[in-house]
């Protein structure tokens, strides 16, 4: 487990999770500090302080407790709360042995995170120019390619030229021979480039940045502990005076037990991870041979236009295939299809999962109604039982619309898990958490489709009506009908596809074409029934029927 490999491409967001960590700490001190002003007005203040520093319900703030040094924190906060009796040597001693020892560490904690950080820009930097260096020569090299090419045309027209003296030919001819040599310099000059930043960039990735996220990972483990420490000191100072709270300091020295610095490492690899893999490294363009130039899909840059290279690095340029996570600036989408497919599939198992409870408790409740119409029936000086049939009625109601939107977002969920990699049998959705007494049906379910970079769209199917049960999810998405073909494309080059999603194609194959370039360099494509998948749009020549309404036969 390492930052470094598993967070590779999560430089902002490690950045902030690393000051929200100094925050942490920082607010611990500030907890301290007002802890020892309250101490001298005795245990009203006390409490105060511990209801002051709760986390919000329904806040990011409370999201954050779920690092373990977080759950201490506030264990540490529900145990104040029941202090009854302080007094002024418990001030004296939590600002000797705590506030001041933290302050001087946070202050260290700062220059090593801004060191760390430092040391990341700067080796981003290198890559940077090591990649405009790479276009700069590349450019050069097509130019004189294209020169050499036009020395030549001309040497032929006046060598077929009988009107032309020799030392006019000779000269055309020199010149010719220079433009050749030139390119060839310019080749050698591309090729050697080329392949320094190959070797640059499978060192910025596989050791330079790793490096750098070990030392950050190192340093956040090294602030949880030292959090867990002071909480220990922050208990053991209130036991010297105070024998009587000897069970709440107990409970707080448990919760500081409990930090598992590894633990929220994980979290933070849970939180922040896109599931992306590292880009390979860039072919050699040889621009002496006559063909039609695109750009790789390894390239740093994907330009859709022929000959416009983009030599911005790590920059917002919509056509490049670099793994990161589009962040969608509008309203979330209700089946979070904005999200990378782990991460989705984390809100759709949480929504289900409160979906079955809400149901569960409107089945309870029309159980209980309908035992207390069963007591009216049988005493009916005990009260009327049509008097309960309205509510009975507006139970089941609510039984069955909390069970349609169940059965949507299970739809969902079961249809991210079905491209996801197998998962224990802890994480399968619990579908069958209620009993109910008529068999459901979906009118309209929702079908997502998602794209290599993990954003999806949704279709709606037009006539199904479908019954779904607690297990049978995966095979009902088996059945769907296959989206229409919009026209076909032929593969400019070999694309392994190797990565989830992904269709492998061979140079001059010609395919379906059954979802256009949304911007984000890929196309999806159709071999047959069984196989279709997405390609980088570069890969392919696309010719589109605009006169497409329906599904092609397959190739």
């Amino acid at each position: 487990m390492s930052w470094g490999t598993e967070l590779w491409d999560q430089f902002d967001n490690l950045e902030k999770h690393t000051q929200w960590g100094i925050d942490i700490l920082e607010k611990y001190i500030k907890f301290v500090k007002e802890r020892t002003e309250i101490e001298l007005s005795y245990a009203k203040q006390l409490r105060n302080l511990s209801k002051k520093y709760q986390p919000k319900k329904n806040s990011r703030e409370e999201e954050e407790y779920r690092y373990t040094a977080c759950k201490a924190f506030l264990s540490t906060l529900n145990e104040t709360n029941d202090y009854a009796g302080q007094h002024e040597v418990v001030s004296e001693n939590m600002t000797s042995q705590i506030t001041m020892g933290l302050a001087r560490y946070v202050q260290e904690l700062k220059q090593e995170r801004k060191s760390h950080f430092h040391d990341g820009r700067k080796a981003q930097q290198h890559i940077e120019t090591c990649w405009k260096q790479l276009e700069s020569s590349k450019r050069r090299f097509e130019r004189d390619c294209k020169e050499a090419d036009r020395a030549q045309q001309y040497f032929e027209k006046m060598d077929a030229d009988i009107n032309v003296t020799k030392a006019d030919v000779e000269k055309a001819r020199q010149q010719a021979q220079l433009r050749h040599q030139m390119a060839e310099e310019s080749k050698a000059d591309y090729s050697s480039i080329l392949q320094k930043f190959n070797h640059e960039q499978r060192e910025y990735y596989y050791t330079h940045i790793p490096t750098i996220f070990q030392k950050i990972q190192e340093m956040e483990e090294r602030r949880i502990v030292r959090l867990g420490e002071s909480m220990k000191t922050y208990a053991e100072v209130d036991r010297q005076v105070i024998p009587i709270i000897g069970k709440c300091l107990d409970g707080i020295v448990k919760a500081a037990e409990s930090i598992d610095q590894k633990n929220d490492s994980q979290l933070v690899i849970e939180a922040y991870k896109s599931g992306f893999e590292p880009p390979g490294d860039i072919e050699f363009e040889d621009y002496t041979q006559p063909m039609k130039r695109t750009v790789s899909e390894n390239s740093l840059s994907n330009s859709r236009g022929e000959g416009k290279a983009e030599p911005k690095f790590g920059g917002k340029s919509k056509g490049k295939l670099w793994p990161f996570i589009k962040k969608n600036k509008g309203a979330t989408p209700e089946d979070f299809s904005n999200l990378p497919p782990e991460q989705r599939r984390k809100k759709l198992q949480q929504k289900v999962d409160e979906l079955n409870k809400d149901i569960q408790k409107e089945v309870d409740q029309r159980d209980a109604i309908t035992k207390m119409k069963d007591v009216y029936l049988k005493n009916p000086q005990m009260g009327d039982p049509a008097s309960l049939d309205h509510k009975l009625t507006e139970v089941s109601q609510n039984i069955e619309k909390l069970r349609l939107e169940a059965q949507k977002f299970e739809a969902w969920l079961a249809e991210v898990e079905g491209r996801l990699p197998a998962r224990g049998e802890q994480a399968r959705r619990q579908s069958g958490l209620y009993d109910v007494q008529t068999t459901p049906t979906v009118n309209n379910c929702a079908q997502a489709r998602e794209s290599p970079d993990g954003s999806y769209t949704e279709e709606q199917s037009q006539e199904s009506e479908v019954k779904v049960l607690a297990v049978d999810f995966d095979d009902e998405f088996d059945d769907e009908e296959p989206l229409p073909a919009i026209g076909t494309c032929k593969a400019l080059y070999t694309f392994d596809g190797q990565n989830e999603g992904t269709i492998s194609v061979v140079e001059g194959e010609t395919l379906y074409v059954i979802e256009e370039d949304k911007g984000d360099g890929w196309t999806r494509i159709r071999r047959n029934e069984d196989e279709e998948g997405y390609v980088p749009t570069s890969y392919v020549e696309v010719y589109l029927d605009k006169n497409a309404k329906g599904a092609k036969t397959y190739i």
